[in-house]
Formats: structure tokens, C-alpha cells, sequence
């Protein structure tokens, strides 16, 4: 089957900052781009028995991207839990906008914290783990999802790639 959605990953190696946050926008992009070209209906549809979704992943994404950077490492405030369900009456283009929002703020949140050496500003479980540990985390989070999101789109179309 020909990968028509290849990418290479980053070849950055500026210094632990510039890697980390690299290889998250990669993975970001990668969830993003398995929703290029489909309908609502395929976005919305079940394919799997735990009723996961590629806009569902979209969604928890979002949810994953406030909790962690937003809350987490900004400071601000706790959006509750992280769930895969669309919420009703919100629509594709919402879903998407807000990731991308979220996306930026978290990027916003990464460059005002500068260091990874940095601690959050909010502990986890009672713990105050630097932004390292938060990037190192959304990162294989958001990459595990992405793996995720490849094998629903080659359910639905048959596209497959990175």
C-alpha cells in the first residue's frame, strides 16, 4: 500500500528545547493531517470496539493539550476530565479551531516557561515535574494517538502514511 501521507520526521538538534518541541509539532501535524479530506460522518464514525473516533482523538487531544500546558505548566485553570466524546452541538470546524487554539496556547506556555528544567507551575499528583517532563509526556501521548488516528483513517479510505 503506498503511503500517500509520508513525512519525515525532524531532523532538529538545536538543543533539547528546539528537539523536544519538534518532535511534538510533528505528531500534532500528524493527527491533524489524518483528518484532511473526510466528511463529518467519517470523522464521527466508530470503527473500534472502545467507540474511539478520530475527531474523539481530536478532542481528547485538546482536552490533554489545557490540561498539561495550560494548567499544568501555565497555571491556569483545570479543564476537567480529558474525554473522548465530542460533546453534542459541536461541530468538525470547532473541533479542529479549538485543537489548533489549544495547540498554540500550549506553545505560548512552553515559550514563556523557556527551560526545561523549569517546574510546572501546578504539581502532578503532589509533584512539581519540569516542562521535560511534560513535553516528554504530551509528546508520546499525542504520538500514541497519532498512531492511533493512522490505523481509523486506513479503516475509513485507505490512506495511510505519517
Amino acid at each position: 500500500m503506498v503511503e500517500t501521507q509520508r513525512k519525515p520526521v525532524p531532523r532538529n538538534d538545536g538543543g533539547e528545547l528546539d528537539t523536544a518541541t519538534a518532535f511534538l509539532a510533528f505528531a500534532r501535524e500528524c493527527v491533524l493531517k489524518k483528518t484532511d479530506g473526510l466528511t463529518e460522518e467519517q470523522l464521527r464514525r466508530v470503527l473500534v470496539g472502545s467507540g474511539t473516533t478520530l475527531l474523539g482523538l481530536v478532542h481528547h487531544l485538546t482536552l490533554a493539550e489545557q490540561v498539561w500546558f495550560g494548567h499544568h505548566v501555565a497555571g491556569g485553570p483545570d479543564p476537567g476530565d480529558v474525554e473522548m466524546t465530542v460533546p453534542d452541538g459541536l461541530t468538525v470546524a470547532e473541533v479542529l479551531a479549538g485543537y489548533r487554539a489549544a495547540i498554540e496556547a500550549s506553545d505560548a506556555a512552553i515559550r514563556a516557561a523557556g527551560d526545561p528544567d523549569t517546574p510546572v507551575a501546578v504539581a502532578v499528583d503532589g509533584k512539581l515535574h519540569t516542562l521535560r517532563w511534560v513535553l516528554a509526556h504530551m509528546t508520546s501521548e499525542t504520538a500514541r494517538h497519532a498512531g492511533h488516528a493512522d490505523i481509523l483513517r486506513e479503516q475509513l479510505d485507505g490512506v495511510t502514511g505519517r
